[in-house]
């Protein structure tokens, strides 16, 4: 331990490129999510341990991203958007791919996943003035007549 107290106050949320970062962070950590999941099935209850390995290694990564995604991101938010795209992801490929049904319900389900997501992250308030990671106000600048 580094002899900090970390607050129990909801950190300041960055703002721009930080959150850019985030996503995207957020977003490869929902796509390994599909892998791992994927990696597991290959894994045929542990009968092929290799995959399970990669498959266990591989979500260990994903949380580790997701983790990192949290500095930045409401965790109400990043979780569900993590779990949407590994969920969606999952689904899609194998209904693609592996032979699993494609019915008009499944992708009418699999819809309201991505507009939960989508609503979750738009119901979100959008960061303050002081949310770039300042630990203070942030005072305008005079304009080009002068200070207030």
């Amino acid at each position: 331990m580094n002899g900090r107290r970390r607050s129990r106050s909801r950190p300041a949320r960055g703002t721009g490129r930080t959150l850019t970062i985030a996503w995207t962070t957020l977003t490869v950590a929902g796509l390994l999510e599909i892998a791992w999941s994927l990696a597991l099935a290959a894994a045929d209850g542990l009968t092929r341990p290799w995959w399970a390995v990669a498959g266990i290694a591989l979500a260990m990564i994903s949380l580790g991203m997701l983790s990192c995604a949290l500095r930045e991101l409401p965790v109400g938010t990043a979780y569900a958007a993590w779990v949407g795209i590994g969920a969606v992801g999952v689904a899609v490929t194998g209904m693609l791919w592996l032979g699993d049904p494609a019915s008009w319900q499944r992708l009418m389900c699999l819809g309201l996943i991505v507009a939960g997501v989508i609503g979750l992250n738009r119901a979100e308030p959008a960061p303050g003035p002081g949310a770039s990671g300042s630990s203070g106000p942030v005072a305008a600048a005079p304009g080009p007549e002068g200070p207030p």
